[in-house]
């Protein structure tokens, strides 16, 4: 039974979490042959000022990229 977490900054619309879950899966059955009733996927969002990158909170990252 695949067990797929995937984490991610909030944001996604819910179009786009139904496209990576579909993807996901459709990889799983295509590349390992598993069966796509037995695939779990689950999408965290974390808020950017929860998520460090590079030595900040990415929010705070992002301001100095000018984002």
């Amino acid at each position: 039974m695949p067990y797929v977490n995937i984490q991610i900054t909030s944001g996604a619309s819910r179009e786009q979490k139904a496209q990576l879950v579909r993807e996901v899966t459709d990889s799983l059955v295509r590349v390992l042959g598993k069966n796509p009733e037995h695939t779990h996927v689950v999408i965290q969002e974390i808020d950017e000022e929860n998520w460090g990158y590079a030595g900040l909170l990415t929010d705070e990252w992002k301001k100095s990229r000018g984002g």
